[in-house]
């Protein structure tokens, strides 16, 4: 299963010191399953002082944030350059406070009792590299077999051990195309609400773990209805609960994962890395339609539900403790994304083609996928229609990005030459006449240093003749 002479002599130290090591958790799962990675996680009765010691004896790349937790983390380096990041922690078993988020840490000496205390039972077995015993208590391989979620302990009791791991059931039935146990999901639901008390990065982290999946669908879907996406993202769950018995408009909920889905394809087809701005922008992109959705007599409108989710999402971001850059990006993209619809109901101008450009920046990749896989409806000529119209717009932008340079969408003079030109210093003057000459270059495309200086005095002669 591990063919890792450098992680031998971890064995052969641990060994020689009287303790046993264990290959734990989802290593021993992915081994056995084919995609194990270069993350290893191991267990061992040894406490974190004689952890760190010998694990420095094979390797002086060590860490200890862990600490507290009886966690010691290294890099060891095999012969021909590989890597393995190890994790080594002592037999534990954590309990959640009630009122904290701060599991309370209790060192073990058996191993059984270290494995029951794990997620599931797929994580709750392990491979000694010391004596090569393999061992599962829990039946995981059984489950591993049936790709199915269960518990080493009661679901109650795993959960009220550390509530993420209600996201975390979540998260492997996308990750790994499992499925969670009846007992499991009733667990999450009579116990969503203690997610409250796990920390808002920690929820990001799996939630980011769940979107950036190949198969977002089944872990939201899992969220949603164990009423956890309540507490994490509402605004998603509000969503599935937009139905209109009627069928006067689509299912926003099911309609956002296809969205979802289909930006997945693209971002693959298009040659792009799992992108996460890019797949939140495609799950909140329309979170804005329950608070504008309006019966009129042309039928159901949610008319600026880009605004209004746009600002919905700067909000949730900022909770959920995404960084600055992402929440910015995240929600351009959202504010954006009909802006296309314009596009297929009237000619644009070239103007209108560089404004769309400009607006969209950095994220004209993202908003070009976001646009393309919001046209989920079954109309097949409507949906023609759409692709048809798209393909000439990133044609048109492509065409005139190669003649004007639209990449960088500049006026034709800059700040040094303006102040020169109109003999003045640094002041507002100077930002008025860069975006002046900013519109004309969007009207009217490059205009050359002669022109722009000439419509540049023109209108500074027109700004004296009015005051």
């Amino acid at each position: 299963m591990l063919d890792a002479p450098a992680i031998g002599r971890l064995a052969d130290a641990f060994g020689g010191a009287g303790f046993d090591l264990h290959l734990v958790g989802g290593p021993v799962r992915d081994a056995l399953i084919g995609r194990l990675g270069n993350d290893l996680d191991f267990t061992t009765q040894a406490r974190p002082d004689d952890i760190e010691r010998l694990l420095r004896t094979v390797t002086r790349a060590t860490w200890d944030m862990g600490r507290a937790f009886g966690t010691i983390g290294g890099r060891v380096r095999e012969a021909d350059g590989r890597e393995w990041i190890v994790e080594i922690t002592t037999y534990r078993a954590d309990a959640y406070d009630p009122d904290s988020r701060k599991p309370v840490v209790a060192f073990g000496d058996v191993l059984d009792d270290d494995l029951k205390r794990r997620d599931f039972r797929v994580n709750a077995m392990a491979l000694s590299v010391v004596t090569g015993a393999f061992s599962d208590p829990f039946d995981g391989l059984a489950d591993l077999e049936e790709r199915v979620l269960r518990t080493p302990a009661s679901p109650e009791l795993s959960f009220g051990d550390d509530p993420l791991r209600m996201m975390r059931a979540a998260r492997f039935t996308s990750q790994l195309g499992f499925v969670a146990a009846s007992e499991v999901v009733d667990a999450m639901t009579a116990m969503a609400e203690r997610i409250s008390i796990i920390s808002a990065e920690r929820v990001r982290d799996e939630l980011c773990k769940i979107v950036l999946s190949d198969a977002p669908r089944p872990g939201l879907d899992l969220l949603v209805a164990s009423g956890i996406a309540d507490l994490v993202l509402p605004e998603l769950a509000a969503l599935q609960r937009e139905v209109d018995e009627h069928k006067r408009h689509k299912d926003i909920y099911q309609h956002t994962l296809t969205v979802l889905e289909q930006s997945i394809v693209l971002e693959k087809a298009r040659g792009h890395a799992p992108d996460l701005v890019g797949r939140m922008a495609a799950l909140l992109h329309d979170i804005g339609k329950p608070r504008t959705k309006r019966f009129e007599a042309s039928g159901v409108t949610f008319h600026h539900h880009d605004v209004v989710g746009a600002k919905l999402a700067r909000r949730r971001l900022a909770e959920l403790r995404f960084s600055t850059e992402e929440a910015k990006a995240i929600c351009l993209l959202i504010e954006l994304h009909l802006r296309f619809h314009g596009y297929v109901e009237a000619d644009w101008t070239d103007s209108a083609v560089r404004r769309y450009v400009r607006d969209a920046g950095d994220q004209l990749e993202r908003l070009h996928i976001l646009t393309r896989a919001d046209c989920t409806t079954r109309n097949a000529r409507k949906a023609n229609r759409l692709r048809t119209a798209y393909e000439q717009l990133e044609f048109r932008i492509d065409a005139l990005a190669e003649a004007e340079e639209l990449d960088a969408m500049r006026p034709d003079l800059d700040g040094t030459q303006i102040m020169e030109l109109l003999g003045v210093g640094p002041g507002p003057v100077v930002g008025q006449a860069y975006r002046f000459l900013l519109e004309r270059r969007l009207d009217a495309g490059p205009l050359g240093e002669d022109r722009a200086r000439e419509e540049l005095l023109a209108w500074w002669a027109s700004r004296d003749a009015t005051r």
